[in-house]
């Protein structure tokens, strides 16, 4: 077999295992046996245990951050271009349930490396997230808003950094618990986000709902 399919073959083992077990319990002896390679020839391809768990986290990292991309149409108007975002991001994480685990809870109890690792993606999430809240903002304004010399743009910035924090807190909170509640689906979960975020606690008690007819 490929260097590279033996690796992947053992990478997919061990976001298993450690998804299941958690980093602390779950064991190499475990990875070895359930990817069908022995043990020396884990610690032959990645060295250790904790550069594994490392190369895990990057790996289920960079796959949730490039299909949340990969979502985003920047063609669209603003707030279809949050939804197809958050439909992709609860996608992956369904479809994917192990390798969530591993960055959103036992990545994040496991102190450095490992949390930093994970603060990266939240930050790439959050800078993504904040430049939708820009877009929105500049299709609600035809122009630019004016700005006066009192700092109103750095507030505006400051608004839109804290809403994209919220928003992206929100959607880790929601994935555990649509990846945890049976029959939870991922357009559940972002048409609850969306509902919160977009169409606002007070609509909705209103009446309005997300996604309108046009995007069904």
């Amino acid at each position: 077999m490929p260097r590279a399919e033996r690796e992947r073959q053992m990478m997919a083992a061990a976001v298993r295992t450690f998804g299941q077990r958690g980093y602390r319990a779950a064991s190499m002896d475990e990875i070895a046996e359930l990817a069908g390679v022995s043990k020396p020839l884990v610690y032959l391809y990645l060295n250790s245990k904790e550069e594994l768990f490392t190369a895990c986290v990057r790996q289920e990292a960079a796959a949730l951050l490039a299909a949340v991309e990969a979502g985003v149409d920047p063609g669209q108007p603003a707030d279809r271009q949050l939804w197809s975002g958050l439909m992709a991001f609860f996608a992956h994480t369904a479809e994917n349930p192990d390798g969530w685990v591993v960055l959103n809870r036992q990545a994040r109890t496991q102190g450095e490396p490992f949390a930093g690792e994970v603060m990266k993606l939240r930050d790439e999430l959050v800078a993504l997230v904040a430049g939708l809240i820009a877009a929105a903002a500049r299709e609600a304004h035809a122009t630019p808003a004016a700005v006066d010399r009192s700092g109103a743009a750095d507030l505006a910035d400051r608004d839109m950094a804290g809403l994209a924090q919220a928003l992206v807190g929100a959607a880790e909170s929601l994935a555990g618990w649509a990846n945890e509640t049976p029959g939870a689906s991922a357009k559940e979960a972002a048409a609850t986000l969306m509902n919160f975020a977009w169409t606002g606690l007070g609509n909705l008690l209103a009446g309005e709902r997300w996604p309108p007819a046009a995007v069904r």
